[in-house]
């Protein structure tokens, strides 16, 4: 007799693209549903549902700037309805992964360029997930991303790596709070990866990929396919027990 169980639903945001997009198709290659966020491209969005279908899983994309707060109630009720949709009244897996890069020094950092990176990085990835909470499952995991630059220390990185750092703060923050929940919250650091972020500059910049593979212990530069399927491993039972954790994916940068 087969039994039927309940299929796990995670939000992700930023899943049209990069590294939010690897996390949403290995989901549903391990049989997890998804509502993902976007913010300019819906036809980017429309592809990953489409390949989230062909995977056999469920995916629904909402547009939502995650630097602007005032979007987030209507956001929650557009996820209320996507649950719906699905099926299901709450969700099991957050993975606060939208953002922005920024390459400048510190002497030459503009106000504006500071606020928008805290609006992204910090406030933004505070305030979602504080909305959120009433829909998250009790058991059910938070994953926020940070960078290999709050380590690493490269010039014209500091305002990005100091918000990232603010999360990783956060996040041991969040999983003492949530603990009588049984929420475990952690922070992923990935290294250098070769996607359009940056202007796909570790990607597409023959010059800089081989300065990181140089760099990095095992010798190349980190693909998308190195990350969505730990983010999805560190989501399962597998890994039920890790809280509180920074755990950087590198390939060993910088050792």
């Amino acid at each position: 007799m087969t039994q039927n169980f309940e299929r796990k639903i995670a939000i992700v945001t930023g899943g049209s693209r990069g590294l939010g997009r690897n996390t949403v198709l290995t989901l549903a290659r391990r049989g997890v549903d998804s509502i993902f966020t976007y913010n300019s491209s819906r036809a980017e969005a429309e592809k990953v549902v489409a390949l989230v279908a062909e995977a056999g899983a469920k995916a629904i994309a909402l547009k939502l700037d995650t630097g602007d707060t005032h979007g987030f109630d209507p956001f929650v009720d557009a996820v209320k309805q996507a649950l719906a949709d699905l099926g299901a009244e709450r969700f099991d897996y957050l993975v606060n992964n939208a953002g922005t890069s920024h390459h400048n020094s510190i002497e030459a950092t503009t106000e504006d360029e500071l606020d928008m990176l805290y609006n992204v990085h910090f406030k933004g990835v505070f305030f979602l997930t504080q909305k959120l909470l009433p829909l998250i499952n009790d058991g059910g995991r938070i994953v926020n991303l940070s960078s290999g630059l709050t380590r690493i220390i490269v010039p014209g990185s500091a305002a990005y790596g100091a918000m990232k750092g603010a999360v990783e703060v956060l996040t041991r923050y969040m999983a003492k709070e949530l603990g009588p929940r049984r929420i475990a919250v952690n922070v992923v650091a990935p290294g250098a990866i070769q996607t359009d972020f940056s202007g796909g500059m570790v990607r597409d910049n023959p010059d800089l990929n081989q300065r990181v593979a140089e760099m990095t212990a095992l010798g190349r530069a980190g693909l998308p396919d190195d990350i969505g399927p730990m983010i999805a491993s560190l989501l399962s039972e597998d890994n039920r027990w890790v809280n509180a954790q920074r755990i950087e994916v590198s390939g060993g940068m910088s050792i």
